[in-house]
């Protein structure tokens, strides 16, 4: 396709509530009850809106039932209004420059022609997923859970693009940007950094996702890939490659998506702490998509409940599921790891015997024996990123 056009159908913005309180920090269980918006964006099904311009997109709970999340349900997270509505494809290009010894000017086509091609399954999710658990209510778009999904990317290694170009000794941080773009020149450019060290065989330059493009709401053509690492540093519609002698700073990497640099990563709003550092790696989490908080079972019926769980790419060793408040714990079926980057399906199968209220309850543990945490043991931090509470669901059994 040479040519996208998007958006020539103006739709009323959902408004994004931002607020503060002078009260201490805690946490709580995230939102769980946003309506499903009516309106459908191109390229993908009805989701739940926080904002037209930028697209601000998450997903329904129901679909974490399975380990990929297909293109049309995919959450969609963009800075600026200024997104582009269209791509010449056989123009686009990727430049690679900085401290290289020969730059580059890449077109999709010589992404898939000149270079070794690999797939990559890993999670996406933004750094601030689950932020409406936070209180007070933190700065940034109150999402439930649902701004993650795992996809199968398939592109080109980025260390294979860097060797093209040529490292110059003292080479030492990466910068990326792309179509994220502000809307005025005094506002900052969307550009995120690594170390080199950080670039390893599995982070990659994609042109597809899911055996199709990219969806041009999720950064088409291409993007950074970075598995174990939040969204934030994934660049969609990458153009830009800067090898850097050293750290350059910037707003999104100085001032946006930090947190507090100390063992608890946490701080209070009347005591915020002068040291933090930038959100890299993704903590252990789980998240039950079926059943619903709308779901209604029939007392004495056998019930299959089915979620995802995920870390940063140790791998998830079980998921233990409570369905008394916590007291005891069973542990659930694992379905086959895909990847350690990659969901891992959970089923557990029970039976309600009572009528009412019914609480099921889902916690992750990984390789290295980290496990989720009950919510109010997650301290609060002033960006509200990095929340993996216990997650539960609260059907009614008639």
């Amino acid at each position: 396709m040479h040519r996208r056009d998007f958006f020539k159908t103006s739709i009323i913005a959902s408004s994004v509530l931002l607020g503060s309180s002078a009260f201490g920090g805690t946490t709580k269980k995230p939102l769980d009850s946003q309506v499903v918006s009516t309106v459908v964006f191109p390229e993908k099904t009805p989701l739940i809106t926080y904002s037209d311009r930028p697209p601000i997109l998450e997903t329904p709970r129901e679909a974490f039932t399975k380990a990929i999340t297909t293109n049309e349900e995919f959450f969609v997270r963009w800075h600026s209004p200024k997104i582009p509505t269209h791509t010449y494809i056989s123009t686009y290009r990727i430049n690679v420059g900085g401290h290289v010894k020969n730059s580059l000017s890449l077109s999709i086509d010589d992404l898939k022609n000149n270079y070794e091609q690999v797939e990559v399954t890993a999670v996406m999710q933004c750094g601030g997923n689950s932020r409406s658990a936070f209180n007070p209510t933190t700065t940034g778009i109150q999402w439930g859970s649902g701004a993650m999904g795992c996809g199968m990317w398939k592109g080109v290694r980025l260390k294979d693009v860097l060797k093209s170009a040529g490292l110059k000794d003292g080479a030492s941080w990466i910068g990326f940007n792309g179509g994220d773009k502000p809307i005025m020149n005094t506002m900052s450019s969307f550009m995120r950094e690594l170390e080199l060290h950080e670039v390893k065989d599995d982070v990659i330059i994609a042109y597809e996702m899911n055996g199709e493009d990219l969806p041009f709401l999720n950064g088409y053509p291409v993007r950074l890939i970075i598995p174990g690492y939040y969204s934030d540093s994934w660049v969609k519609m990458l153009s830009n490659i800067t090898v850097l002698k050293e750290y350059k700073k910037t707003f999104y990497m100085d001032v946006a998506y930090r947190i507090a640099d100390n063992e608890s990563e946490g701080e209070t709003p009347d005591n915020l702490v002068k040291n933090t550092k930038p959100i890299t790696t993704m903590n252990v989490k789980s998240y039950i998509g079926y059943p619903t908080s709308k779901t209604q079972i029939a007392v004495g019926s056998n019930v299959l409940a089915k979620g995802v769980a995920f870390d940063s790419g140790h791998g998830i060793k079980e998921v233990l599921i409570s369905i008394d408040g916590g007291k005891t714990w069973e542990s659930a079926e694992l379905e086959k790891e895909l990847s350690p980057h990659a969901f891992r399906v959970f089923k557990f199968g029970f039976k309600p015997m009572k009528k009412g209220k019914f609480t099921i309850m889902a916690k992750a543990v990984n390789t290295l024996g980290e496990e989720q945490p009950f919510a109010k043991d997650i301290q609060w931090n002033r960006g509200g990123y990095k929340y993996n509470g216990i997650d539960s669901v609260t059907i009614e059994v008639v």
